[in-house]
């Protein structure tokens, strides 16, 4: 199921919120794997970094145990003669590397432009390899949560309404057919308010991230603003010293003393 801009924060909530919940929809089993694509062309951003800790808000820790890392534009490492490892050890940021670590580093890198048929169905193998990894340490069971149980229970209800319906003497085709417009409806409505619930809570996601990441910024604002201050003692406190020194020199030579030399 694809999901782009799921986590933008560009987009409104309501919108995100419909996409999770039309996700969830067409998996209503549950998810066996989630795949979590990067670039390496770009810097691992403030906004990635809040779209993972929304996606473990959202969905509890336990979606760590299924999440799987795709780093995308492996032709421009190549092309600079890097691996995944070089470019990790040397651009990866720590949130990053905090991910890396939760999901047991099942990561696997893409090269987009390679026309090389062989080398593309190895990036596909290896990625659906971390696929059954992740199957196989859950042993088997697809991630749910209460959310995904609520859509099923919804899903199942209406099929069981529907095939009664079918069963039903008596009736006009019209008003089987009303009757199963008032049982679509009443779906419906079920899958509005857990698309609500959804909004609702990831604004309140949003907003403790938002407050988060200020508060991280702010932290260093303050952090760069000791530092500064910091260095100007540092500078100050070495002028003082050079001073007093050259008042020393100066006071030696007044006195005839013998030259004195000062490493």
């Amino acid at each position: 199921i694809d999901t782009p801009g799921l986590f933008d924060f560009s987009a409104k909530s309501d919108f995100v919120g419909k996409e999770i919940v039309r996700c969830i929809d067409l998996a209503k089993d549950g998810i066996h794997a989630v795949v979590v694509v990067f670039s390496v062309r770009t810097r691992f951003s403030q906004e990635e970094e809040a779209a993972l800790r929304s996606l473990q808000t959202l969905f509890g820790s336990k979606i760590i145990d299924y999440m799987i890392v795709v780093f995308t534009g492996g032709d421009d490492l190549e092309d600079n003669d890097e691996t995944l490892d070089d470019y990790l050890g040397r651009e990866c940021p720590e949130p990053l590397k905090d991910i890396l670590t939760l999901c047991e580093n099942r990561c696997v890198l893409f090269d987009n432009k390679t026309k090389d048929e062989s080398k593309r169905v190895k990036q596909v193998e290896n990625l659906l390899s971390l696929v059954n990894k992740v199957i196989s340490q859950n042993g088997g069971r697809p991630y749910t949560d209460e959310i995904f149980a609520e859509v099923k229970k919804g899903a199942i209800k209406l099929r069981d309404q529907q095939e009664e319906v079918n069963s039903l003497k008596g009736y006009s085709k019209r008003e089987i057919s009303e009757l199963k417009d008032q049982m679509q409806r009443a779906h419906d409505e079920q899958l509005k308010r857990i698309t609500e619930m959804v909004e609702s809570k990831l604004r309140e996601t949003t907003m403790r991230l938002e407050q988060q990441l200020a508060d991280e910024q702010a932290a260093r604002l303050r952090a760069e603003e000791n530092a500064q201050r910091a260095q100007l003692k540092s500078d100050d406190e070495i002028r003082k010293l050079r001073d007093h020194l050259m008042k020393a020199e100066e006071e030696l030579r007044k006195r005839g003393e013998t030259k004195c030399v000062i490493l």
